[in-house]
């Protein structure tokens, strides 16, 4: 199995979603771009990816988002040494279709009361929705590093929820410190490196806004 040296998850820049909630209302969530600060970021990220990389070979993986599509477009990677797909598995959380901006911030507040993890939004998913259809990517990736080819570099497009929780069913952490966990800032970057261990660590946590609550033993 050629498991790759480093698989690295970078959310989206800016969105025009992210400076101001009420486009939501007159467009889809998916169609949503970057703004120029957006496009900013996601350039400074590009440059450090340059770094880390080097002239290695890179898989990459895209949310079908127009934002994660534009982000990976102002990394400006090689072309001849990425192999580039969407997946639809790392999309943002689905919140519903048009959105009501009072009614997301209600069901926001209902969320924050009943555990983003487990709250579902109307017409939407809950965070277990999106842990699923996750892991199921994982299970993909995992047998795509059965080909003795594969790249030692995967890079991940993604949003911030499907960022916490790719690492959450990686590192195999509890609900509770998933919910205490906050999502990275626009085109942060986490980075999964393998050791010589034979395991892989994280370069850095996520920002903690609060201690885990546990029910119990896997706290």
């Amino acid at each position: 199995m050629a498991r790759p040296r480093r698989i690295v998850l970078v959310r989206h820049g800016e969105s025009t979603g992210n400076a101001d909630d009420t486009v939501y209302e007159r467009e889809p969530d998916h169609a949503l771009g970057l703004t120029e600060l957006g496009w900013r970021q996601a350039e400074e990220t590009g440059k450090r990816l340059r770094e880390v990389f080097g002239r290695e070979r890179v898989s990459v993986y895209v949310s079908p988002y127009r934002r994660t599509h534009e982000t990976f477009r102002a990394f400006h990677l090689d072309p001849e040494l990425v192999r580039v797909r969407e997946e639809p598995r790392l999309r943002e959380q689905d919140w519903g279709n048009w959105q009501d901006r009072d009614d997301v911030q209600l069901q926001k507040s209902y969320r924050d009361a009943y555990g983003h993890f487990f709250y579902r939004f109307a017409q939407g998913e809950s965070g277990a929705d999106v842990y699923d259809r996750v892991g199921g990517f994982l299970e993909s990736l995992f047998r795509s590093f059965e080909d003795p080819d594969h790249p030692p570099n995967v890079l991940l497009v993604t949003h911030g929820l499907a960022m916490r929780l790719f690492c959450m069913r990686w590192f195999h952490w509890s609900v509770a410190e998933f919910e205490s966990l906050s999502n990275p800032g626009n085109a942060e970057m986490r980075m999964l490196v393998l050791g010589d261990d034979g395991k892989y660590t994280l370069d850095r946590p996520f920002e903690r806004w609060r201690d885990p609550e546990s029910y119990g033993v896997t706290g």
